[in-house]
């Protein structure tokens, strides 16, 4: 595991950090210092349900960027059995920032397709940090379609700050690719169940976020642009982040309330980095409920909610008063 905290968690790891050298000292010097580690352990849960129940946005948003948080691939390899990657775009490359393939799931063939980041710097430059080129949605389009021949369900783990926004990239046609995406993915014929596990970035998100459902994870963020890249363009400071983090309005109950998301998926107290099993677990169920229910609409039913969904996003009614009020 990462040793990196972030800044509003020190004060949890000084604490811990206390009470260990306090056993340590115990068990050295043979004192009895019981009932002083006891008073510490109190005061340690009660300053952890304190900061974790009352967090903002923009630590919310770092808790999405935790390096120790599970990625697509540790999820699939968690919740799916039998998972076979497939590779390529069939066009241009294999883009290594989008994985996916056919997998099992509680005895079903599904197709799994998720956006993979690196945890250390070589691991990252592999996965391109996690931006997908145009043939990572060129791939996944492929996927999809194949899903879709052979009527299996789609399942999208999404986890990007965004597309790789290089110039090769735009040399490749990465708005077109992430379009054309949008476009047929309203076409698919089986169900399209979308989670944001970490960070959805973006068109990088919504490029394998086309879903009958959409569904975020309690500390992930879904924004059209990241706090810090809003920062610069309203304010020309990134200092402004935690304030753009606020406007934005990103984070999972807000997203519910707009209803972007359809479901907010619990972690475990703190973040998923501190029970990644849990945290699977969590998912793992939210996914069955939903494809259940989805399961029982006809091809026609499928297409036509999932299109009825994304036309009520963002439709807003004029009050008598000259406000804006969400429809």
């Amino acid at each position: 595991m990462n040793e990196l905290k972030l800044e509003f968690e020190k004060p949890i790891l000084e604490l811990q950090k206390k009470i260990e050298e306090m056993r340590n000292f115990s068990a050295t010097n043979k004192i009895d210092v019981s009932a002083e580690i006891a008073a510490l352990s109190e005061k340690l849960e009660e300053m952890t349900k304190s900061i974790y129940s009352n967090l903002t946005p923009w630590q919310r948003i770092q808790l999405a960027r935790h390096p120790d948080r599970p990625y697509a691939l540790d999820y699939i390899k968690a919740v799916f059995t039998d998972f076979m990657e497939l590779s390529g775009d069939r066009r241009f490359a294999d883009d290594k920032a989008i994985v996916g393939g056919f997998a099992k799931f509680h005895g079903r063939t599904v197709m799994v397709i998720g956006t993979q980041k690196g945890r250390d710097m070589k691991e990252n430059l592999y996965r391109n940090f996690g931006w997908p080129n145009p043939e990572g949605y060129r791939k996944a389009l492929r996927l999809m379609f194949l899903a879709d021949k052979v009527r299996a369900p789609i399942i999208t783990l999404i986890d990007t700050p965004g597309a790789f926004p290089g110039v090769a990239s735009e040399e490749r046609h990465i708005s077109e690719a992430i379009a054309v995406n949008l476009r047929d993915m309203f076409k698919l014929r089986v169900p399209v169940i979308a989670a944001v596990i970490g960070e959805g970035g973006s068109g990088g998100a919504i490029g394998i976020g086309v879903g009958n459902r959409v569904l975020v994870m309690e500390n992930a963020y879904y924004s059209v642009i990241t706090p810090e890249g809003c920062a610069v363009i309203l304010w020309s400071d990134r200092s402004f982040a935690p304030r753009a983090a606020e406007a934005l309005q990103v984070t999972a109950d807000k997203l519910l309330e707009l209803k972007v998301a359809d479901e907010v998926i619990p972690e475990p107290f703190g973040g998923a980095q501190r029970d990644p099993a849990q945290a699977a677990e969590l998912l793992a169920k939210s996914i069955k409920r939903n494809l259940d229910k989805l399961g029982k609409l006809s091809e026609e039913e499928l297409v036509a909610q999932r299109y009825a969904k994304f036309r009520t996003i963002g439709t807003f009614l004029e009050s008598a008063g000259g406000t804006a009020a969400k429809k």
